[in-house]
Parts: structure tokens; sequence; C-alpha cells
């Protein structure tokens, strides 16, 4: 048995991409849009890093949510196609110039073959069935591309984020996407990309409490209504009198990964 840190065994959870993805964050597309966090510039120049001049670039940001990472890439001059199945998630999203939004799904993009330079994940892979998204992603990257998957992981041993994490889990019920460590794994051996390398850099998200309880509720398997609603108000809410500072704002600590493959 694997277990993680909350006991779950993880060779029994479901497979994140059974749990209808698709649909799953109609309801909370605005609060994804305000209150999610952006990425540290660094991790950005990471994943484009070595690609050559960044305004002739064209990238496929796969699940791209509201484009909070796809105006990240946009803004360092490259041309991005913001592939998104949710409908509500792309009216959601501010617009930028050099953004395109196609509704797509991660296993069937409607992208062109070998069209773009970089395939990139924000916040996304662990919902994608990597069986069926691999596959797809070699088919539209050029031979000369990139894979790159990107996640803010909640850093556990500030005590601010570990008191935000044990609310998240505990409303939840120790939903299975709480252990999105093990989502990578596919990444490391297969048959369509290779040479991987992955690189860490801290980030901190500064939130006032209507922020902290809006990121909350962005998280598609937090119940937002009746009484957990209640409850999630009333814990965070606590939680925020605890920790924050003179300028009324709390600080969510992450460490993003940046985890880079070649095509095979």
């Amino acid at each position: 048995m694997t277990e993680g840190e909350n006991g779950m065994d993880r060779n029994n959870a479901p497979e994140l991409h059974t749990l209808q993805p698709l649909v799953r964050f109609s309801e909370r597309a605005e609060d994804y849009a305000q209150y999610r966090p952006g990425y540290p510039t660094a991790a950005i120049a990471q994943v484009l890093d070595g690609l050559g001049d960044l305004t002739t670039l064209t990238v496929a940001d796969i699940g791209a949510g509201t484009g909070i990472s796809a105006r990240l890439l946009a803004a360092m001059g490259a041309t991005v196609w913001a592939v998104e199945p949710n409908a509500a998630m792309r009216q959601a999203a501010m617009p930028h110039p050099a953004v395109r939004w196609q509704a797509g799904t991660a296993e069937a993009t409607g992208l062109a073959p070998a069209t773009v330079d970089l395939v990139a994940c924000f916040q996304a892979f662990h919902w994608f069935d990597p069986a069926r998204c691999l596959p797809e992603f070699r088919r539209v990257v050029k031979p000369s591309g990139r894979l790159a998957v990107v996640w803010n992981d909640r850093d556990r041993a500030d005590p601010f984020t570990q008191g935000y994490s044990q609310i998240v889990q505990r409303l939840s019920q120790h939903h299975p996407a709480e252990q999105r460590l093990v989502a990578d794994r596919p990444l490391w051996a297969n048959a369509y990309f290779g040479q991987g390398q992955q690189w860490q850099f801290p980030y901190r998200q500064p939130l006032t409490l209507a922020g902290l309880i809006g990121r909350a509720k962005s998280v598609s398997y937090v119940p937002t209504d009746g009484r957990s609603l209640a409850e999630l108000h009333s814990a965070l809410t606590a939680l925020h009198h605890q920790w924050a500072d003179g300028h009324g704002l709390v600080y969510l600590a992450y460490t993003t990964r940046v985890l880079c493959f070649r095509p095979r």
C-alpha cells in the first residue's frame, strides 16, 4: 500500500480524469479567475528557456482555465493557443491580444500536427488521462519543441499554509486531488517524451480575508453551499485572524514545480 500524508491509499484512489474534469469548475470560474495564484517569473522563464526568439514561439497552454498562465506566456512575447474545454472558464478569462482560445481537451486539442513549439500544462495535468493526452501532445508539438508541466504545490512546512491545507482536506473529505504529487509519474516513463528535468521555485500569494475565502471556493472539490459554506467561512476567518499582518494580508506559500521534457 502507498499512502499519502493524510492516510489515503493512493493505489485505491480514483484516477482524477474519471471525476468529471470537463465540468467540475463550471460554477467556480469567477472565483478561479479572481483568486487563483499566478506563477513566479523565474518559473515562466524556465519553461521558455532555450526555445529561441520568444516573439516567434507558438505555445499550446492545455487546460488553460481562465488564462492565468496563458497571459503570462503571452506577456513574454509568445503567441498562445489557450485550449480549455469548459465554456464558463473561457468566458471568465481576461482577454489578451496574443492569446487565442480553443474549445478543446487535453486528449483532443483540435490543433494541427507539429505546429507548436511548446505544450504547457499549468495546474492541470493531474486532471488529464495520460494514456490519451501524451500522444496528443506529441502529435501537436514540433520535434524541436518541449513539454512543460507546472504545479503550484502548497508548502506544508509553512504554518499558515498547513493550516489552510488542513481546512481544505477536512471539508473536502480528503479528496484524492490533494495527493497530486503522484500525478507526475506518467511523465517520467512514457513512449512520447523523455530527457526530463525538474526545477523548483518559491512563491507566495498575498490574500485578504475575502481573497482567502475566494481562493478556497475556487477549489473544485471544496463544498460551497449550506452548512459546509458556513463552516468554510468560519474556519478561514479564524485562520486569517490568527495570521494576518498589519495590512490585513495572509500569505499562501507554494513550491512551484517546473517539469520539462523533450519529444522522443
